[in-house]
């Protein structure tokens, strides 16, 4: 489907919530959802990224709604929850996506708090707020994405990497909590020399039909040359 059919495909009550909607890999993913005809939750820390993703999507003819939030924020996180559960007044979350975001870099300590931060403690409460609802209803995809390992320290990708290590346990415990109600949980693990479009691809094919069929699954993504993927490979 191209981008001038968005919103075409299913009923517009359809929602996804994407967590870290800006920049290229978030942007991206709240686009091909958008594609396939989800309305999207736009959300991240960075306003005018927000607003950019939500005016392409609806530009294409999509529905998107923006929220801005620091996901690296525990408090802030909650007031999302509660904020996105007023806006959409009833109707169902069909997909998460936990693409909080990467670490920036400083003391040890610091890249060790918002790396568990935005990849552990986010994903776990939006996933906590979202995925009994999805079991309840006995559908539902949820999709983990690590942290992108640009750290050019060696502690810092190991910190960054054990908290993708962690988000990773995660979703196999998601997949033996939710999946027998239906609830598919999978995990994408990005290398930063993926294309943006290969990772969303990735995504869309986890969430569609032609996945109902995985789960647990952990798509760990080696660099590639952003030609060597379709949507063949998936």
């Amino acid at each position: 489907m191209n981008r001038e059919a968005m919103g075409r495909s299913r009923d517009r009550n359809s929602w996804a919530v994407v967590a870290g909607s800006t920049g290229e890999f978030g942007q991206e993913i709240a686009l091909r959802l958008a594609e396939d005809g989800f309305s999207v939750v736009v959300c991240g820390r960075d306003s005018a990224g927000v607003r950019e993703t939500r005016q392409l999507i609806e530009w294409a003819g999509g529905r998107a709604m923006e929220v801005v939030a620091d996901l690296g924020d525990c408090a802030a996180v909650h007031r999302l929850i509660d904020t996105i559960t007023r806006l959409l007044a009833g109707a169902p979350v069909e997909v998460l996506i936990n693409n909080a975001g990467e670490a920036d870099y400083g003391s040890p300590e610091h890249v060790f708090d918002l790396a568990f931060d935005l990849n552990v403690k986010t994903p776990a409460l939006l996933t906590g707020a979202f995925a009994p609802a999805m079991a309840a209803r006995g559908r539902g995809a949820i999709v983990d994405v690590g942290g992108l390992d640009t750290a050019t320290r060696p502690g810092d990708r190991t910190l960054i990497q054990a908290a993708t290590a962690a988000l990773n346990t995660l979703t196999m415990l998601w997949t033996a909590e939710y999946g027998p109600k239906g609830v598919r949980v999978n995990a994408v693990d990005p290398h930063h020399d993926n294309d943006p479009g290969a990772v969303a691809e990735a995504i869309r094919f986890l969430v569609s039909p032609r996945a109902a069929s995985i789960q647990g699954a952990i798509l760990a993504m080696g660099a590639r040359k952003p030609e060597a993927y379709s949507h063949a490979d998936l």
